[in-house]
This record gives C-alpha cells, sequence and structure tokens, in this order.
C-alpha cells in the first residue's frame, strides 16, 4: 500500500462511484478497478460491493476507508509541520469557499497572494456557505469564506457587506410583488431566511414562485429575459446596469444586508502559510471592487 492507494479509498467511499473517482485521480476506470482488486487481495478481505447506485462499502472496507482517511490527514500535517520548520511561506493552503466568492473574488485574491509567496500550493473546496462552515469547524480547510450571520467561536474578519436588492427588468410597484413571478434559485438556509423575513414584515400573501434554479448567475439571466423578479446580493448584479434594482429595506427602513466572513482557528496562525494569508486578507479593501474582480 501507498499514498495513492489510501487516497483511492479515502476518496471512493465519500464519491461512492468507480467513475467519478478516477475522473478525479485522472485515472481510467480500468485501471482504478484494477487497483482496487490488489488491495483487496493484499488485505485478502472484500471491499467494495458494486450496485445498480453505485459501490457499497463492506465491513472490512468502511474499517480501511477510515483508517485512510486517518492515515491522510496525518501525512497531511506532517508535511506541513515540516514545511514550517523551515520558517518559509510555503506548502498547501487548504481553503473553504462559498460558490459566490469562488467566482467572483477568489481568483485574483489568490493571483496576488502567489505573486507574493510562489511556494504555496492551494487546495480550494466550494460550496454553499453551511458546508464551508463545516469543513473549517471540522480542520479539513484552515480558512473559510462565509457569507450570512452563522455562530462561529473562534477567529473571524468581515470581508465586505452587500445590500439585499429586488431586481428586475423594468421599474416595479412593490404593493404588486406578492401578484407577479418570482424567479428563485438555490442558495444557502441563512440568505433563504434574511429575505422570508422581510417578505414577512412587507406581505401576507406567499410570493408567487414562477420558476427556481441552480445558480444566482442563472436566476439574473432569466431577469434579464424578463421571466420575472428576484431577489439577490448587490454583487450578483453589480455587472448588470441595465437592469432595475431597489434596496430591501427592514421594518426600521435601513437596508438589509448581507455579510461576508473570513473564519479560521487561532491555533492555525502557527502555520507560516495560513498567517501569511491571513495577514495578506487583512491588507485587501474590498471596497475597491474593480482590483478584487480583476477587471
Amino acid at each position: 500500500m501507498d499514498d495513492r492507494d489510501w487516497q483511492i479509498l479515502h476518496l471512493l467511499h465519500s464519491q461512492k462511484n468507480i467513475t467519478k473517482t478516477a475522473q478525479l485521480l485522472f485515472l481510467t476506470q480500468p485501471a482504478l478497478t484494477k487497483r482496487l482488486m490488489q488491495i483487496e487481495a493484499e488485505f485478502g478481505v472484500k471491499i467494495v460491493n458494486r450496485g445498480i447506485k453505485g459501490v457499497h462499502f463492506t465491513p472490512e472496507g468502511e474499517l480501511l476507508a477510515k483508517r485512510a482517511g486517518q492515515l491522510l490527514t496525518t501525512i497531511r500535517e506532517i508535511k506541513e509541520e515540516v514545511s514550517n520548520l523551515q520558517q518559509s511561506v510555503a506548502g498547501t493552503l487548504r481553503l473553504g469557499v462559498s460558490n459566490f466568492f469562488a467566482k467572483y473574488k477568489l481568483p485574483t485574491l489568490l493571483k496576488l497572494f502567489n505573486e507574493q509567496y510562489p511556494l504555496v500550493d492551494f487546495q480550494v473546496e466550494t460550496g454553499l456557505s453551511r458546508d464551508v462552515l463545516h469543513k473549517v469547524y471540522n480542520r479539513d480547510v484552515h480558512i473559510g469564506f462565509v457569507r450570512g450571520e452563522y455562530s462561529w467561536p473562534d477567529q473571524k474578519k468581515l470581508l465586505f457587506v452587500e445590500k439585499v436588492l429586488l431586481v428586475s427588468k423594468t421599474e416595479m410597484d412593490l404593493a404588486q410583488l406578492p401578484d407577479l413571478p418570482r424567479v428563485d434559485y438555490e442558495t444557502d438556509q441563512m440568505f433563504k431566511a434574511l429575505v422570508d423575513n422581510w417578505w414577512a414584515e412587507n406581505y401576507t400573501k406567499p410570493p408567487l414562485i414562477s420558476m427556481k434554479v441552480d445558480r444566482g448567475d442563472t436566476c439574473k439571466e432569466m431577469v434579464r429575459s424578463g421571466l420575472g423578479y428576484a431577489i439577490l446580493p448587490s454583487m450578483f448584479v453589480s455587472d448588470a446596469p441595465n437592469l432595475y434594482k431597489r434596496e430591501l429595506l427592514t421594518s426600521e427602513n435601513t437596508p438589509v444586508l448581507r455579510n461576508t466572513w473570513m473564519f479560521y482557528h487561532e491555533e492555525s496562525l502557527e502555520k507560516n502559510v495560513v498567517k501569511a494569508f491571513v495577514q495578506f486578507m487583512e491588507g485587501i479593501d474590498f471596497e475597491d471592487s474593480e482590483a478584487i474582480s480583476g477587471s
């Protein structure tokens, strides 16, 4: 068994699919299957059974997959500690990033950081903010970028604040909103609750959801085509000057806002690469949207 074999077990256990695991490891499916059979022969046990819905790990396979995850974590930590002893900013920086931040902010940030610290590699995992929060809490990543007011017990930094907007192709009368078609998109529960609370403060009728799409960008394009209005964070439509936008206001007549945070554990600053990145982020002015967007 080598590192690659343990990685195969760990990834296959998370994906439950031979084809997808092979793609992620840049292997052919037959090559992965052959290697899996060799691992089974080495331990003398059946590790997985194949079914219509993917692979299912045997009890022995579950144990090996669990140990694989533990071993890979230990190897990663050893490499980070050795790199840290060299007093250089080098190694792999593991980031958990919300989908929006990953698309609109992260590429330029990583480019700027890499120009200062060319020996740093990046491992980036994207997802909804609640998933990112889970990853940083469990130390699967060094730093998490999260949108919304999630509870976090350790170190955090507010990066920027967005207004929440009503967006449509043409000007709209707020009084008629419950009877007009709305385009919704898949988002985290925190933002959904923010919008639902605003709606409950202003209307007794539920919204008329005419369409639900998977992403905010898709939602914006549906609005651009005149298929309904949407409620979106302001940065989603910063590049859409021809759309009608109206700030949502609370019952106290203040803007409804959405914050974006950087979360991390204090102890992770003992790693040179994490400390350097946190210091780098503290020097970023997110008000300078042109510089951060890379436009």
